[in-house]
């Protein structure tokens, strides 16, 4: 089972890697990876479970963050009606986007950043996505809201982009034009 221990921090090399795709059908190493990142981001929301093995809540976790350099993600989030959008991926990629944006009012963290990093990160606020599911199965997601946010920030880690890259350095807070505020 994965623990906050195996989750690397911010410096470290794989977080600045672009990621390999994962070759199809996945290989046995590589499925058993991806189940073991989204048992903990599953584990990491039930609070007794993250009390007992010390787990930093998450929403989203990507292999770059295990020290694995594979284009693998796990997101586990409530959308805006509170459906579960709950999805282990491997090569997923945006294949198209929305012209508007969204950010996240609270602004957004990550289990790789120990301190919190003030400001707001534009995302587009609709996404399609087409990956592979844990059978190798290719999906086609279209994603808006927070799933949208957390799904571009993952993506974003196999890209070798930290969140706070999006962010404003002279003005952290800095209206977003054409954008949405979403609260979380």
């Amino acid at each position: 089972m994965l623990t906050i221990d195996d989750i690397v921090r911010d410096g470290h090399p794989a977080l600045r890697k672009v990621a390999e795709e994962v070759k199809m059908p996945p290989a046995a190493e590589d499925r058993a990876t991806l189940e073991s990142m989204m048992e903990y981001v599953k584990n990491s929301q039930v609070p007794q479970l993250a009390e007992k093995y010390g787990l930093r809540p998450g929403i989203g976790l990507a292999a770059p963050q295990i020290n694995v350099t594979k284009r693998m993600i796990a997101v586990h989030v409530n959308d805006e009606k509170g459906n579960i959008v709950s999805h282990a991926l491997f090569n997923p990629k945006i294949i198209s986007h929305s012209v508007e944006k969204s950010y996240l009012a609270s602004g957004e963290g990550c289990l790789s950043v120990d301190e919190a990093i003030p400001g707001y990160v534009p995302r587009y606020a609709r996404i399609t996505v087409r990956a592979a599911d844990l059978d190798g199965k290719e999906t086609k997601l279209r994603l808006k809201g927070l799933p949208a946010i957390v799904f571009q920030h993952e993506i974003d880690h196999l890209n070798g982009i930290m969140f706070y890259d999006h962010i404003n350095k002279q003005d952290p807070f800095a209206d977003i034009p054409n954008a949405s505020q979403i609260e979380r």
